[in-house]
């Protein structure tokens, strides 16, 4: 049985990063890697507090929830891939020298359950930090910004580096291993441009903080903090799979309380801890006496085991915590969807109105994994400490794409609608604006028109008008500016994303005029400054790697 948990935990581990991997450079999406979710009750419930409203695939967190109650916790020791994670981790704790006593179960293993109560408490009240702390949330997230991006550069750079030190000896070379493998993986595994994550920092800072914690206990996350265990944990309180400690056979030995990675206390006959067991089978497997063993019981029947002291006085104080917490987070003038509005608080097309965005975004990174141009970010505190970590559009990194719908057909909360393309099109995500101190033909007196020969659409949103203007020698030339359309305008980003400046673009994109927010309409009804001269017709931009209308614009060019 222990052999078959490690198969199941390495080919769920696999499926999920294979899914994931496979979301970035799919036309369509993989429909499994939602299916994860909706079979994470966590997601289900606290989704369902804060929004009121519940997506039918959801309903599958039942089987989860079903199985927990017959079997126990197999979805924390069989299943989930960020489990899995810590299990390596804590394989690879340096163990103790002579007989090292067996970790029992402490009294700090409860705060897994006072956080699950201050997250669901919050959610009632409106706010959906979930996703900070869920694991499926966290491991899609740190595969999304971390090890995909990471992986990717160790590759292209490494190779890189191969190439420039080979001696050249003879007919011998370097490359002829490292370029088959280069080529392979850039062309079969990535497939897609290097990515690139602004405020990825914090997301590695927090990974790298829980995996290390396994050297201080095993599976230490799984143990203290993990909500979506602590939620498990109260449904499998009287699993038909129970834990039997033969006293007769027991040698005491306490070999089983050592490789317990729950410390769920199989030593102790009658106090078994049925709520914190991960159901790994470690204890059976390391008993040299099979005195330890699981057998089906009925669920009816109570079980001689122990119980998580949970204080109906601690919980309330999670309780009055998580709404201490949100009313915290909302002190903030952006999390209250008044003025003023953050300027550079881009959403991508479809996000619903920023209040019911958050209430229903668990900061997967699914969208910023999809999106095929790198414009999708994790905020920091844009949005908010509410909106932490919630998707976000750089558009001087990237643009969005006019023919995609990605980002919303893999949301799994439906935080971003999945609009059809012509819908989509029509969405404002925000207005571009020039800083005429920068743009060269209104500060320099030099010709660009790189913004508007981008511009994607028909008519384009940004036009030029032929101004005469006087030189330093007293002579004058008329030269093209470039202007904005804001009822055209959709504040896609490509032009921001095209401007030759590389360190601050002269066109940037900002939040106003964006379509999901009544109260962000600076542009009133009515005519618009009209040109001086017709639009000139520029040619459309040769097709990229993504279909028509895309350009590498100056000093954005692939890193391969």
């Amino acid at each position: 049985m222990r052999a078959l948990r490690r198969v199941s935990q390495g080919v769920f581990l696999a499926l999920f990063t294979w899914l994931v991997l496979e979301t970035g450079f799919s036309e369509s999406p993989p429909q499994l890697l939602e299916l994860f979710f909706d079979l994470d009750p966590l997601i289900s419930l606290s989704t369902w507090l804060s929004a009121r409203s519940l997506a039918a695939g959801s309903l599958l967190a039942l089987l989860t929830l079903a199985a927990t109650a017959l079997l126990g916790r197999v979805f924390c020791g069989w299943i989930c891939p960020l489990g899995t994670v810590h299990h390596i981790a804590s394989r690879l704790r340096p163990k103790k020298r002579g007989r090292a006593d067996a970790e029992g179960f402490s009294r700090w293993q409860r705060a897994k359950y006072f956080l699950l109560a201050a997250l669901l408490v919050m959610s009632l009240f409106g706010g959906h930090w979930v996703g900070v702390f869920d694991p499926l949330s966290i491991m899609c997230r740190s595969l999304t910004t971390l090890a995909f991006p990471a992986a990717q550069y160790l590759v292209a750079d490494g190779a890189n580096a191969v190439y420039d030190a080979d001696p050249r000896l003879g007919p011998l070379r370097l490359t002829l291993l490292t370029e088959p493998a280069y080529r392979f993986a850039r062309d079969d595994v990535f497939r897609v441009n290097r990515q690139t994550f602004a405020g990825g920092l914090p997301v590695l800072a927090f990974f790298v903080l829980i995996v290390a914690l396994n050297f201080v206990r095993p599976r230490f996350w799984c143990r203290y903090v993990c909500p979506l265990g602590g939620l498990l944990g109260l449904f499998s309180r009287r699993p038909a799979l129970r834990l039997k400690n033969d006293k007769d056979a027991c040698r005491n030995c306490g070999r089983c309380a050592k490789t317990c990675p729950a410390a769920a206390q199989p030593h102790e006959p009658g106090k078994w801890l049925p709520s914190e067991c991960f159901v790994c089978w470690n204890c059976a497997a390391e008993c040299r006496s099979d005195a330890v063993a699981f057998a089906l019981e009925s669920p009816l029947t109570p079980p001689a085991a122990g119980r998580v002291d949970l204080s109906r006085r601690a919980t309330m104080a999670a309780g009055v915590g998580g709404v201490a917490a949100l009313a915290g987070f909302r002190i903030a003038p952006e999390t209250r969807g008044e003025q003023p509005f953050p300027s550079t608080l881009l959403r991508p097309p479809g996000a619903r109105a920023e209040r019911e965005f958050l209430q229903r975004c668990i900061q997967c990174g699914a969208c910023m994994r999809v999106c095929p141009t790198n414009a999708l970010h994790p905020s920091a505190l844009e949005a908010g400490l509410e909106g932490l970590w919630t998707p976000r559009m750089v558009a001087k990194i990237g643009y969005c794409r006019q023919e995609c719908t990605l980002c919303g057909q893999v949301c799994p909360t439906g935080a971003i609608e999945h609009l059809p393309l012509e819908e989509k099109k029509k969405v404002k995500v925000g207005l571009a604006a020039f800083d005429v101190s920068r743009c060269l033909p209104y500060a320099y007196g030099r010709e660009c028109i790189v913004c508007e020969e981008h511009c994607p659409l028909s008519p384009k949103a940004i036009y030029v008008v032929p101004v005469e203007v006087t030189l330093r020698d007293g002579s004058k030339r008329v030269i093209k500016q470039p202007r904005v359309d804001a009822d055209l305008c959709t504040g896609c980003g490509i032009c921001e994303w095209s401007c030759l400046f590389q360190d601050q673009a002269a066109i940037r994109i900002y939040s106003a005029n964006e379509s999901r927010n009544a109260k962000n309409q600076p542009i009133l009804p009515g005519p618009g400054i009209p040109p001086a001269a017709p639009p000139a017709e520029a040619a459309p931009p040769p097709a990229g790697p993504y279909g028509g209308g895309e350009t590498t614009g100056a000093g954005n060019a692939s890193p391969y």
